[in-house]
């Protein structure tokens, strides 16, 4: 069975979409059957992806609604083994609709079982806020992946995250597991990252991902081409590090 593993953080800005789709290039490069969920509203994954969500008429939140089954939405990129289910303009409104839905924090959840065999690790690419759809993303997920950038106001909202993700854990999926942070955006020339990154290892113990991703230009121009750092610019040092940082991963589940 695939590994599902949720890319969570509730403050924006801090590398989530960029590590969801870049991790999701490499593990596919790696020789791993890959899907990225694009459950953001605003789609960045999707059209970092090269796919321009405007123009489709179906995407995830269809299928969380039970309007279309999954397989019918999922769409190939530009690399094999790697695909999405893309997000659209209608998931705006998703959290809203689910609200009078029965079952309503597990829709994603029974979307992915039905596909689950078909892929060696699923990506959830959550929305930058606490509310259904992430609800949602978290007791999909086996395990939860945090990006945590390098700056002191990344750490302020941490808490807050911690207390949903036990919230889940204590009345709807007992086995949710946090895999790990990954610290994001890092500039070895500031002080300040140093100082967070130290306080991130206490925030979680022996569970803080030794890869650090690099601030990085070619990272951020990427998804403006529609394509993963793997094709843009797999030589930079954003490129080797999202390499790196799915190596470990790989490693890591061997491990276990």
């Amino acid at each position: 069975m695939g590994k599902i593993i949720s890319i969570v953080n509730q403050k924006g800005g801090v590398g989530k979409t960029t590590t969801a789709l870049n991790l999701g290039a490499y593990l596919a490069h790696f020789g791993k059957q890959v899907l990225l969920v694009d459950v953001d509203p605003q789609a960045n994954a999707t059209s970092g992806l090269g796919i321009d969500h405007r123009k489709l008429e179906h995407g995830i939140y269809e299928a969380i609604i039970g309007q279309k089954p999954i397989y019918e939405i999922i769409k190939y990129t530009v690399q094999d083994r790697y695909k999405v289910a893309p997000a659209t303009v209608s998931l705006a409104g998703a959290g809203i609709e689910l609200v009078g839905l029965d079952d309503r924090e597990f829709r994603l959840s029974k979307v992915l079982e039905s596909i689950r065999d078909e892929y060696d690790y699923i990506l959830i690419d959550g929305p930058p806020s606490l509310g259904l759809l992430t609800i949602n993303s978290l007791v999909a997920a086996d395990e939860i992946l945090i990006p945590v950038q390098s700056e002191y106001f990344a750490l302020e909202g941490l808490g807050q995250l911690l207390d949903t993700i036990a919230l889940v854990q204590g009345n709807l999926k007992p086995a949710l597991g946090i895999m790990g942070a990954v610290i994001t955006m890092f500039d070895k020339r500031n002080r300040l990252s140093s100082s967070v990154m130290n306080e991130l290892y206490q925030y979680f113990p022996n569970k803080v991902f030794r890869t650090i991703i690099p601030r990085s230009v070619k990272l951020a121009e990427a998804p403006s081409y529609g394509r993963s750092i793997f094709y843009y610019d797999s030589k930079s040092k954003g490129g080797k590090a999202y390499e790196k940082l799915a190596r470990e991963l790989i490693d890591l589940e061997r491990v276990r």
